[in-house]
C-alpha cells in the first residue's frame, strides 16, 4: 500500500500525532501494510550496525487483553506519580488545557487498549542494567529510531500510533505475556490502527529559540 496521495514527507513529520481516541477499533489492519512499514523501519541506524532491534506484532485477542490489563494496571500506578501528566499542573492556561486533554485521551486508551487491533512492541537485544550513560544512549539509539520510522510509515498509510510504556511498570509480567527470552528488553507498546479521519494538525510547540542552543546551553 503506497503512501497516501498528497502526504509529503514534511507533512508526515508535522502531523504524526499520538493517536488515542481516533484509533478505529473496529477495522482490522492488513499484515501486508504492516510489513511495508517494518521494511522501511529496518533501514534505521543502529550501534555499530548491530541491528539488534525486533518487533513483536500482537493481534491475538487473548494477548491483547492481557497487555490491555497490564496497561490499565500500569496506568493506575502512573496516576500516583508526581512527575507524570497527572501531577504536572500548569499555571499557563493553554498548557493546562493541553494537559487535561492528554489525561482525557489517556483514560480513553486505558479503557480501550485491549480493543486496538494491533499492538506493536519494539524490543532490543541487551539491557540498560549497569550501563554508563553512553551505553544506554547507544542501546536506546539502536531501537527508538526504528520504532519512530515505523510510526511515520504507518501515518503515511492512514494508520495511527501512540508511543506508550505504562505496561512496563509491570515488566516481568509483560515479558511473560510475550514469551520474551532472557536478554531481550521491551521498550514500548505501540497501539496501531487505522485512524478515524485522516486530517491531523501540527501540535503547538514552544518557540524554536527556547530549545535551540548554539555552541553551549
Amino acid at each position: 500500500m503506497p503512501a497516501l496521495e498528497g502526504m509529503s514527507f514534511d507533512h508526515v513529520l508535522l502531523t504524526t500525532r499520538a493517536v488515542r481516541k481516533r484509533l478505529d477499533l473496529h477495522r482490522s489492519v492488513e499484515m501486508e501494510v504492516l510489513r511495508e512499514c517494518f521494511e522501511l523501519a529496518q533501514q534505521a541506524p543502529t550501534q555499530s550496525d548491530t541491528q539488534g532491534f525486533h518487533f513483536i506484532v500482537v493481534t491475538d485477542r487473548a494477548q491483547r487483553e492481557a497487555l490491555g490489563d497490564l496497561f490499565r494496571r500500569g496506568h493506575a500506578i502512573y496516576k500516583s506519580l508526581p512527575d507524570g501528566v497527572y501531577g504536572l499542573k500548569h499555571s499557563e492556561l493553554k498548557q493546562e488545557a493541553t494537559r487535561l486533554r492528554i489525561m482525557n485521551s489517556l483514560e480513553y486508551l486505558a479503557d480501550h487498549m485491549h480493543e486496538v487491533p494491533v499492538h506493536v512492541v519494539p524490543c532490543i537485544v541487551g539491557s540498560t542494567a549497569g550501563k554508563p550513560p553512553a551505553g544506554i544512549s547507544a542501546l536506546m539509539g539502536s531501537v527508538i529510531p526504528a520504532a519512530w520510522s515505523f510510526m511515520l510509515a504507518a501515518r503515511s498509510r492512514g494508520l495511527g500510533t501512540c508511543w506508550t510504556n505504562l505496561h512496563l511498570l509491570l515488566a516481568e509480567e509483560a515479558d511473560e505475556v510475550l514469551g520474551l527470552p532472557v536478554g531481550v528488553m521491551q521498550v514500548a507498546l505501540i497501539p496501531t490502527a487505522y485512524t478515524i479521519g485522516l486530517e491531523f494538525q501540527p501540535a503547538h510547540r514552544r518557540p524554536l529559540d527556547e530549545i535551540l542552543h548554539q555552541d553551549r546551553w
